[in-house]
């Protein structure tokens, strides 16, 4: 028997704020009583959202699995313009449903990872734990080293300062254009995109390459998935263990790790 918050967000049906905000109001009930804060559940209990009962996940191993996300699709499970969404290609699982970690916008494409588990989604997913998140970007026009070094140390947004952590060119722009890796710590909505506008550059092109210690393997291609091996979620359960006190400090930005090649 366990906090029902917590049962409910391991079976990935939301995070535990999530429900305890559904407790409170109300929408939750448990073997046919109004579920209350502090009330605890078995797996067999009959718990209900709205009078529609709630599927469990198993005891066992949580599943995962990264997908390659196409510019196009939502990572909502329904749309209201009619979008694709990602999950219209994935295979369900085995129980539970799969959670979203870290969302990418309908013009990004990239590595997206799902989980069953809801509680290890949202340790990856929270700002405390710090979890890197890398892209390729593609710019049109070319950033001096002064944009750079500006873009490290932080700049403001509407919704706080940003900065990323690192920035590093790849070679591989033309004329008008040019592209970076870029790693940053925080999952705010559209904030790669909204860094560059900042100092006065459009993002052409936005790829997710890496989720904490998950890359995007070479050899999957857009609209493509596949499971993760125990190994790999052990990684990911490890980072989301991580407090940001364990991790090295943070050095001061400065003009050698702003280089374009």
């Amino acid at each position: 028997m366990i906090r029902l918050q917590k049962l409910l967000a391991a079976s990935g049906l939301g995070s535990r704020r999530t429900i305890e905000d559904w407790i409170r109001a109300g929408r939750l009930t448990l073997d046919g009583r109004t579920a209350q804060l502090g009330d605890r559940a078995g797996p067999h209990a009959d718990i209900r959202l709205d009078g529609e009962p709630l599927r469990l996940q198993a005891s066992g191993t949580p599943e995962a699995l990264l997908y390659y996300k196409p510019v196009g699709e939502v990572t909502t499970r329904r749309d209201p313009q009619g979008r694709p969404t990602v999950f219209d290609r994935l295979p369900p699982p085995r129980s539970g449903r799969w959670v979203v970690v870290g969302r990418l916008d309908v013009n990004t494409a990239g590595l997206l990872l799902l989980t069953t588990d809801g509680a290890l989604a949202h340790r990856l997913m929270h700002p405390s734990g710090e979890v890197e998140r890398e892209y390729r970007v593609r710019l049109r026009g070319t950033p001096g080293a002064d944009v750079l070094t500006r873009l490290l140390k932080g700049v403001a947004l509407e919704d706080g300062p940003a900065r990323f952590d690192r920035i590093e060119g790849t070679g591989e722009g033309s004329g008008s254009h040019s592209s970076f890796s870029v790693v940053l710590r925080e999952g705010r909505n559209r904030e790669v995109r909204r860094l560059f506008q900042a100092v006065g550059f459009e993002v052409s092109r936005l790829l997710r390459v890496r989720y904490g210690p998950i890359a995007l393997p070479t050899t999957l291609r857009p609209g493509q998935w596949q499971p993760l091996g125990p190994q790999e979620l052990s990684g990911l359960a490890g980072t989301a263990q991580s407090s940001p006190a364990g991790r090295p400090p943070r050095s001061a930005p400065s003009k050698s790790r702003a280089r374009s090649r």
